[in-house]
């Protein structure tokens, strides 16, 4: 099965400012020489899929940098292949305006590659997951599209993207930043809030994306996904299933963090050291696996 990953880079992230001053988002520093990216990174490389292109565009950089000294070492050395996108010259002032956009624009790229799934994952949290699983959960349900979710408080659940999910996991509707989340059935505390990591059926992707942009819609969480429930095969894959060998008793099992504001990445960072930490930055069974960390 081929699988081509996306992985959407672009974030300027504003609310990290001054860390966000002169890097993109998830090229800012995390800990122990890892950078932001390195977890999503890793987790596609662990996971067998080995043909990545990044999309990047805000103070692209140090990102750029990253990549070609810690990640295209390892890919030369494999069948892989790693490479950083910006905006097309074409493109109205050579930005994305949004997710969708971004991957609009390299629709014929893909279909270069011929994929059976193209995932589209976010470059900027902080997480370990085998990716395979999510792809097995797909296959078994034959979605046309996959939403990885995770359960959260319904308080919390306002500042994400949230599914309304049946207890197969087919999605009904997806909210973007709801006032009034929908709760998961059978449990009113929780709702699924999204990871912004999505599996397509490539054909499906480029149909709703051509769709939206004949629209004016240039955003997943925004415009594609609220769009597409009903008339698309959706589900939402629940990340607290996800078991990635290697992860101690003592950390946090379906642990993920969006290190959106200085306050959440300070605390990600404290929970990643010590000796007994919520998420260990060291698992030879599943590393976080650059060039600089290789065990």
């Amino acid at each position: 099965m081929k699988i081509v990953a996306l992985v959407l880079a672009g974030g300027e992230g504003t609310r990290l400012y001054p860390l966000t001053a002169e890097h993109a988002k998830p090229a800012l520093p995390f800990a122990n020489g890892y950078r932001i990216c390195d977890f999503v990174l890793s987790n596609l490389v662990n996971s067998n899929i080995s043909t990545i292109y990044v999309l990047a565009q805000y103070k692209p950089e140090s990102l750029m940098k990253h990549v070609q000294k810690a990640w295209s070492p390892w890919f030369a050395q494999s069948e892989g292949l790693i490479k950083v996108l910006l905006p097309p010259s074409n493109t109205l002032g050579g930005q994305f305006k949004g997710t969708a956009d971004a991957v609009v624009q390299y629709l014929d790229l893909l279909q270069a590659h011929s994929p059976d799934i193209v995932a589209v994952f976010a470059a900027d949290h902080i997480y370990r997951m085998d990716v395979r699983q999510m792809v097995d959960f797909h296959r078994s349900r034959d979605a046309e599209v996959t939403v990885s979710a995770l359960a959260v408080p319904v308080e919390k659940a306002r500042s994400f993207g949230v599914l309304n999910a049946q207890s197969d996991g087919r999605v009904g509707e997806f909210h973007e930043k709801p006032k009034h989340p929908p709760a998961i059935p059978g449990n009113p505390r929780l709702a699924y809030a999204s990871m912004g990591n999505y599996l397509f059926d490539p054909q499906v992707l480029e149909r709703v994306l051509l769709e939206a942009r004949g629209r004016g819609e240039t955003d997943f969480g925004r415009d594609v996904l609220p769009r597409i429930c009903q008339a698309q095969r959706v589900y939402a894959y629940d990340f607290a299933e996800n078991r990635v060998p290697g992860v101690q008793d003592y950390e946090e099992l379906a642990y993920w963090r969006d290190v959106g504001t200085l306050s959440a990445l300070a605390a990600a960072q404290q929970y990643a050291i010590g000796t007994r930490p919520r998420s260990s930055l060291w698992n030879r069974r599943c590393p976080n696996r650059c060039e600089y960390h290789t065990p």
